[in-house]
């Protein structure tokens, strides 16, 4: 018995620190990237874990000092690895205030970028979203603000690499805004490849022009419109904000977003987590040889100019499915141009670190995002 103890305890060490790992590397391709997203966002729980199987592996030792001794350290290592994203969120909190007046204008927040305390926060208050069709086919659910009249109103557009996602990805995240006064319009669109791009720019279009025939209806200010996206809705706000000028939309919010479907094709290789060189096929119709038009119009990067609307970026640099570079060149190029904006890196994260709003991601992304929307909707 004893012996099945020390190899379970061994084991298990040796488990959640190479899990631990991927707060600190990319989740390799062959891998399941979401175990990323559970060490950076949850991984002061395993954490805990952790520490429970060093106590167990050092009680459970006996004679074996080496065998014992070897997984009681191989388990507080991966204690350690699972408590970083926290270490480095309370490092990047006290300066993120600072970065957002300097890049967007004061702003009165009254809470603290990061709490230990939050991590165990509940989830917000529920709000019954109401179903919306905006045109043949496509609908929104719309989450009307909590006790704001005429409030502004942000479109949030899912992710799900063009060909998949759905308008009630991370719907708790659309409960959150809506109880900090901010309507939400999550909408569907159009997947490749039955509708290759620009279907997808098109219906977002839509989706704000129906906003701003039925504001008086929904209870929204038609003239403040912030476009949200994660991953390659990302890309789709920001084709939407940037292709045309809009005074009605005053921001645009991308979360680990692909701004350069070229950059994408350079480096997309067919073994990687997504087999990025046919999703791209898929998205646009062909290659960069026989779709560069295409290619041209749904980078972003392209034509963000001096006439952009103010962006909020945020982007995990361990993100194995859109690397943090395109981020890091998208916020050079806005820079360049002169166009308000700020850029918000997180160094333990990967894809979707949002997802846990209590979580360090989650925490340090909404206060930046609630510092954004009242900056721009002010």
């Amino acid at each position: 018995m004893l012996r099945l103890l020390q190899l379970f305890f061994a084991l298990s060490g040796i488990v959640l620190f190479a899990v631990g790992l991927l707060t600190v590397a990319k989740s390799p391709d062959w891998s399941y990237w979401k175990l990323a997203l559970l060490a950076g966002e949850f991984g002061h729980w395993l954490g805990l874990c952790a520490l429970v199987v060093a106590a167990g592996a050092w009680m459970t030792r006996g004679s074996h000092l080496v065998f014992g001794g070897g997984a009681f350290a191989v388990s507080l290592l991966a204690a350690g690895l699972f408590l970083k994203p926290l270490f480095q969120a309370r490092q990047i909190a006290p300066g993120l205030p600072a970065q957002l007046e300097r890049d967007l204008g004061p702003v009165a927040l009254n809470r603290s970028p990061f709490a230990v305390a939050r991590l165990m926060d509940d989830r917000p208050a529920v709000v019954q979203p109401e179903t919306h069709r905006y045109a043949d086919g496509l609908s929104f659910d719309f989450y009307r603000a909590a006790a704001r009249p005429a409030a502004p109103c942000v479109l949030l557009v899912h992710g799900g690499g063009w060909d998949s996602g759905a308008r009630d990805e991370i719907a708790h995240f659309n409960h959150w805004l809506a109880g900090r006064g901010y309507a939400v319009a999550a909408i569907d669109y159009r997947l490749a490849p039955k509708f290759p791009w620009p279907a997808q720019r098109d219906d977002v279009a839509a989706a704000i022009a129906f906003l701003k025939s039925n504001a008086a209806t929904l209870g929204i200010d038609a003239t403040r419109l912030v476009l949200l996206g994660r991953s390659a809705g990302g890309q789709l706000a920001e084709a939407a904000a940037y292709a045309t000028p809009d005074p009605a939309i005053r921001g645009v919010i991308a979360l680990y977003a692909p701004a350069d479907v070229h950059f994408a094709w350079e480096f997309g290789r067919d073994d990687d987590v997504l087999n990025s060189p046919q999703l791209l096929k898929n998205f646009l119709g062909g290659t960069p040889e026989t779709a560069r038009e295409a290619y041209d119009s749904a980078s972003p990067i392209r034509y963000a100019g001096k006439s952009a609307p103010p962006t909020l970026l945020i982007h995990g640099a361990l993100d194995t499915l859109v690397w943090h570079r395109q981020s890091e060149r998208l916020a050079q190029k806005l820079r360049e141009a002169g166009v308000t904006h700020t850029f918000v890196s997180l160094p333990w994260a990967t894809h979707a670190f949002e997802y846990n709003l209590n979580g360090p991601g989650g925490q340090l992304s909404t206060y930046a995002i609630e510092w954004f929307l009242a900056a721009v909707t002010k």
